[in-house]
């Protein structure tokens, strides 16, 4: 007999689960991120400001969408996931570029305000799971956590990169290694699990954008050249492929779960 559905089913998680194609996907975007805000503000010639009221624009579009999925829908989900990248690495960008604020003031400030998020958070949730992110406060919380750490991972990244002339390869390589010790922490000593997720999810962040750096600097400011025109599409193509993996495959999902709750 078909399984019905009852006011005492568990409401849906809004965001997926965390895989190794989510990491994956996570890490495309956010190297996106990087090379499309430059490719917009830089190569475009519209300038900090005129990107970023663009872009808060689209990204206030694609929050209007994911909020009224109600329940995990990739394209929904990453489409907000690469706007709130490009949105992040904007305003990092306005406040050192623009403002003249040290990029060590800004990774502090937006340290401290993903602190104070996570704060507000825990004491209004008793939770920062992203295992049940199922109402639309936990939801509100969620995004403004990405927010910060697509910010601070940009002032971060360009921290180490630039104000401490370590280039953008071996900044890579540092914030690999942070991820690769969290990973360890985590299958090894049993670090709490939520506190992996999100010190992973903060630090993918610079190593994203390091390698995204990388590949679209001119080689006279240690990049390989490729520019940010090949580099944003081709991470872009690459998003679109894995989205559309992800949306064959839970089709496929449920319509065998379907079947097997028919027999």
């Amino acid at each position: 007999m078909p399984s019905s559905t009852t006011s005492s089913d568990p409401a849906p998680n809004r965001v997926p689960d965390v895989t190794v194609d989510f990491w994956i996907i996570k890490l495309l975007a956010v190297t996106m991120g990087e090379t499309a805000a430059d490719y917009l503000a830089v190569n475009l010639g519209l300038g900090l400001p005129m990107t970023s009221a663009i872009m808060c624009g689209l990204l206030a579009v694609a929050l209007i969408l994911q909020f009224a999925q109600k329940k995990y829908v990739p394209w929904a989900y990453w489409l907000a996931v690469v706007m709130i990248s490009v949105v992040g690495t904007l305003v990092s960008d306005n406040l050192v570029d623009n403002f003249g604020i040290a990029l060590e003031t800004t990774t502090i400030g937006f340290g401290i305000a993903l602190a104070v998020t996570f704060c507000a958070w825990y004491a209004s949730e008793n939770t920062l799971s992203i295992h049940t992110i199922f109402t639309t406060r936990r939801e509100i919380f969620y995004w403004f956590a990405i927010l910060f750490t697509f910010a601070l991972g940009t002032s971060s990244g360009d921290l180490v990169a630039e104000r401490f002339d370590l280039g953008y390869l071996t900044t890579g390589y540092i914030f690999a290694g942070v991820i690769a010790l969290v990973a360890l922490g985590y299958y090894l000593f049993k670090l709490n699990g939520i506190l992996a997720f999100w010190l992973a999810y903060i630090f993918t962040r610079p190593l994203g954008a390091s390698f995204g750096d990388l590949l679209s600097q001119p080689r006279e400011y240690g990049g390989l050249g490729f520019g940010t025109t090949i580099t944003s599409l081709l991470f872009l193509g690459a998003i679109v492929l894995i989205v559309a993996y992800m949306t064959i495959n839970r089709r496929r999902s449920k319509d065998e779960s379907l079947v097997l709750d028919s027999e």
